[in-house]
């Protein structure tokens, strides 16, 4: 199963295909990913455990364990863990290629490309 650390927490990969590619992602308490968008893929987050505050397109809500937030292609989305806990979601990429390198970066808080 691959597995990558990242500033803000980690995911594991447990799914990948040619159709899909599904992650289990960690956020650590006061972590948050980029701003970003993708050329290539749409995502669906499901929240497992947490509180999850996702912006969408400059729309900021907070979606609890069972919600799941749908990310269309093109759209800039970004979650955040502003809790004390971790926050766990689920992640299934839809589209048509699901490399790291589809992650077109607005603002991120770790001056990555």
């Amino acid at each position: 199963m691959e597995h990558d650390i990242r500033p803000w927490g980690e995911y594991f990969v447990l799914e990948d295909t040619p159709t899909h590619k599904v992650k289990r992602i960690i956020v650590k308490p006061r972590g948050r990913l980029s701003y970003q968008y993708h050329h290539h893929r749409a995502e669906a987050w499901t929240v497992v455990s947490g509180t999850a505050t996702i912006t969408l397109d400059g729309v900021i809500i907070d979606f609890q364990p069972g919600a799941t937030a749908i990310i269309p292609l093109g759209a800039k989305h970004r979650v955040e863990n502003r809790q004390t806990e971790d926050l766990v979601f689920i992640e299934v990429q839809t589209g048509t290629y699901f490399g790291e390198d589809d992650i077109v970066r607005i603002e991120d808080d770790y001056n990555r490309k």
